[in-house]
């Protein structure tokens, strides 16, 4: 059986004049609210233009299909989240598990902040997950949180350093997902976050012990 070709995910070219990114903005923009408003099913390149008030060829000069797009503002919260990954895990002037605490109340609270339009990009994923762009772009934050885990446990053996990261990202994504389709009050989300939390150190401290 021939392999599915992936699509062609990548922007036509990027706006080089204040006119062009304003565009591009407004494409996005558009986007957002279709792919919130109609689900990922009824997302389409013709109702992102009607909403952004262009033609469809305005947008086909920048996003060759609705995977482009949709990978886009996928790309863009990878991005977001890499940047909290970054900010939060080098700031090694505080001690690594209070770092990591604070990853992930900061974490939970975007997941559930941002509940609906990441279901949405979950759902519009199989347009895009296997594309090599997509690849490496979920490679940067994987290897902050590789270095991080190196800083807090070096003297743990690699395979048991590589489960752990492994275990700590997968905990996070998949329970954090869960955890934010339902509303949640600020108070709910800290003291999950805090539990959470008290478990990744309690696992992460016996590693360390051993």
């Amino acid at each position: 059986m021939s392999k599915r070709p992936t699509p062609q995910i990548s922007s036509r070219k990027a706006p080089k004049q204040a006119r062009s990114t304003e565009l591009v903005s407004a494409i996005l923009e558009a986007a957002v609210q279709v792919l919130e408003q109609e689900g990922a099913p009824r997302f389409t390149t013709a109702r992102v233009a009607e909403r952004a008030g262009v033609s469809i060829g305005s947008v086909y000069q920048y996003f060759p299909n609705k995977a482009a797009i949709l990978f886009r503002l996928q790309g863009d919260e990878w991005q977001q989240t890499t940047d909290m990954l970054r900010t939060i895990l080098e700031e090694r002037d505080k001690p690594a598990p209070e770092r990591l605490r604070a990853l992930v109340h900061a974490f939970i609270r975007s997941e559930c902040e941002e509940a609906g339009m990441r279901v949405a990009l979950g759902d519009a994923a199989p347009l895009y997950r296997d594309a090599p762009e997509a690849q490496a772009a979920k490679t940067a934050g994987g290897n902050i949180f590789q270095d991080f885990m190196q800083e807090l446990l070096p003297h743990a053996a690699h395979a048991s350093r590589a489960l752990a990261c492994d275990l700590v990202t997968a905990t996070m994504s998949t329970v954090g997902k869960d955890f934010s389709e339902s509303p949640r009050t600020l108070p709910e989300i800290a003291a999950y976050a805090d539990a959470m939390a008290d478990m990744f150190c309690a696992y992460l401290e016996r590693l360390a012990r051993a």
